[in-house]
C-alpha cells in the first residue's frame, strides 16, 4: 500500500511525533509498502523530486530523529518554514494524503489528536489511523475525560475544572487542597504537568501553566504504582508498570534513556491487571474511540486502581509501551504497525456505512 506517516507537526509533543513516524515508517517499508514520511506542519518544501514519484523516494524520507531532553522551541519550528502563513498544514501535505491508500498519524499531542486532523481527513475521504474525530476531541481534553469517567463509574481522583487569570492565583492556591496534581487540560508527554506539595508550590504551579493557556485540570494526588495498558481491537493487552528515576514520570524519564524502568509484563496479579483493563476498554469504548489507545493509571496500596488519562496516539517508537506490551502477546514492532493498519482501514469504513 502507499502510505503516508503524518508525523511532526506543531505541538509541544513535536519531537516524539517525527520519533515515532520514523519508526513506523520504517518499520511498514520493511514490510513491502510504499511509506513516505511527511512532517505536518512543515509539508514537503524541501522535496525536489515530481510528486507522482513521492512514494519511490529514498529511504521514504526518513531522516535521524531522537527527542531532545527539553520540550521543542515551536516558535523556531514556525520561523523555520518558508510559508509563514498561519496554516498548520505544510506545503502538499493534504495533496500527497489524497494520494495514499491511508494515513498513519503517527501525531502526538493538540494538533494531532483533539480531532482537527481526523476531521480534514474525514471530509477529504481520506482513511487514517486511529479513532475519528469526535472521540479524538473529547479524550484530547481532560476536563471533558474526567466528566466522561464520573458518567461511566470509573474510579478517577477528586478533581476540580478550572478557567483563571493571573488575578486568580492567589485565591485558588488558597482554596485548593494540596498535595495534588495541575495539568494543562490538552498536554501530554507530561508537559504542562506540576505536581506541587505546598500551597506555595501550587501558586508557582498556577503561575508557571499560564503560559500554555487559562484552562487546567486540579486533581488529589494518589500515591501507588504507575501502571499503563493498551486497548488494541477489542481487548486489552498486558499492562507495563512504569518505575522513574526522578520524582515522577516526566518528559525527561519518558524519552530519555535510562529516566524510567518500564516492567512488562507489569509485575502485578491477574486481579489488578483485568481491573486496569477493564476500566481502560470502558473508557476507550465510552469515548467512542476505535483501533487503539493507551491509559495510565495509578495501582494504590489497597489494590484500587484510579484513571488518570487516556490517549488516543500514544507514543509508537519501536521501545514505546504500546509495542512493548504487543510484543508479549506475539506482535512485533512491524506486525503491531500494519495491524493498527488494517483496524483502521475497517473502522473507517464502517464508519462510512
Amino acid at each position: 500500500m502507499k502510505i503516508v506517516v503524518l508525523a511532526g507537526g506543531l505541538s509541544t509533543e513535536r519531537q516524539v511525533a517525527l520519533t515515532s513516524g520514523t519508526g513506523v515508517c520504517r518499520a511498514l517499508r520493511e514490510r513491502g509498502h510504499k511509506a513516505i514520511l511527511v512532517d505536518m506542519f512543515l509539508g514537503l518544501e524541501d522535496y525536489e523530486g515530481a510528486l507522482e514519484d513521492i512514494f519511490d523516494a529514498p529511504d521514504g524520507l526518513c531522516g535521524q530523529s531522537r527527542v531532545e531532553r527539553v520540550e521543542p522551541d515551536l516558535e523556531a519550528v514556525r520561523r523555520s518554514r518558508r510559508d509563514q502563513s498561519p496554516s498548520l498544514l505544510g506545503k502538499d501535505v493534504l495533496t500527497v494524503c489524497r494520494m495514499a491508500d491511508v494515513v498513519f498519524l503517527a501525531l502526538h499531542g493538540s494538533c494531532g489528536e483533539d480531532g482537527r486532523i481526523q476531521a480534514t481527513l474525514d471530509l477529504l475521504g481520506v482513511p487514517y489511523t486511529g479513532s475519528g474525530y469526535l472521540g479524538s476531541g473529547m479524550a484530547m481534553d481532560k476536563s471533558v475525560t474526567k466528566r466522561m469517567m464520573d458518567s461511566l463509574g470509573i474510579r478517577t481522583a477528586p478533581w476540580h475544572d478550572i478557567h483563571y487569570t493571573e488575578s486568580d492565583i492567589p485565591r485558588l492556591a488558597e482554596e485548593l487542597p494540596v498535595p495534588c496534581a495541575v495539568k494543562i487540560v490538552n498536554g501530554g508527554s507530561s508537559i504542562g504537568v506540576a505536581l506541587p506539595d505546598t500551597k506555595e508550590q501550587l501558586e508557582k504551579a498556577l503561575r508557571d501553566l499560564l503560559r500554555y493557556g487559562n484552562h487546567v485540570v486540579v486533581e488529589q494526588k494518589i500515591k501507588g504504582r504507575e501502571i499503563q495498558i493498551a486497548v488494541l481491537g477489542d481487548g486489552y493487552l498486558p499492562a507495563v508498570e512504569i518505575i522513574p528515576k526522578g520524582a515522577y514520570f516526566d518528559y525527561e524519564s519518558k524519552y530519555q534513556a535510562g529516566g524510567a524502568v518500564e516492567l512488562c509484563p507489569a509485575p502485578i496479579t491477574d486481579a489488578a491487571w483485568k481491573q486496569v483493563g477493564e476500566m481502560a476498554l470502558k473508557l476507550h469504548k465510552g469515548l467512542g474511540l476505535s483501533v487503539y489507545s493507551r491509559s495510565d493509571f495509578i495501582l494504590d496500596e489497597n489494590g484500587q486502581a484510579w484513571c488518570l488519562e487516556i490517549n488516543t496516539l500514544p507514543g509508537m517508537t519501536p521501545t514505546s509501551l504500546v509495542p512493548q506490551e504487543a510484543a508479549q502477546v506475539g506482535l512485533n514492532y512491524g506486525e503491531l504497525c500494519e495491524k493498527i493498519v488494517e483496524l483502521s482501514l475497517a473502522a473507517r469504513k464502517a464508519a462510512r456505512a
